[in-house]
C-alpha cells in the first residue's frame, strides 16, 4: 500500500506541473503578463514550460526524486511571489498553496516517494 500511495502522491502533485505546461503552451498570455508585471523577459514562460513538463513527467516516474522534488519546491517558492497580492484574496489563496505544495514536495524529497519509480 506504501508504495501506491507513494505514486498517487506523486502523480497528484506531478498534475499541477503537467497542467502548468498546458496551460503555458496553449495560453501563454497570462504568464507573459504576470512576468512583465515583474519586469522580468515575457520569454521566460518557455523555459518555464520545459520545467514544468519535465519536472511533471520525473515526478511521476520518480527519476531522480529527491533532487527533483527540491528543486519543484524552490520553483514553488519562488513562483508564489507572482501572487503575493495582499489586496486579492484569490491571489493570496494561490500564495498559500504554492508553499503547501513546496511542503510536500519538500516531504517527498526528504521521504523517498516509494519503490515503484524509476531509480
Amino acid at each position: 500500500m506504501r508504495d501506491l500511495t507513494a505514486l498517487l502522491g506523486r502523480c497528484l502533485i506531478a498534475a499541477l506541473f503537467l497542467a502548468g505546461a498546458l496551460q503555458k503552451a496553449m495560453d501563454p498570455a497570462p504568464v507573459m503578463g504576470l512576468l512583465a508585471d515583474h519586469g522580468l523577459p515575457t520569454a521566460l514562460v518557455w523555459p518555464a514550460l520545459v520545467y514544468n513538463a519535465a519536472a511533471g513527467l520525473a515526478l511521476i516516474l520518480g527519476w531522480r526524486l529527491g533532487p527533483v522534488a527540491l528543486s519543484a519546491a524552490l520553483y514553488c517558492m519562488f513562483t508564489s511571489w507572482f501572487h503575493f497580492l495582499p489586496a486579492d484574496p484569490w491571489q493570496m489563496t494561490i500564495f498559500v498553496k504554492n508553499w503547501a505544495i513546496a511542503g510536500g514536495l519538500l516531504c517527498l524529497a526528504a521521504g523517498g516517494g516509494g519503490g515503484w519509480r524509476i531509480r
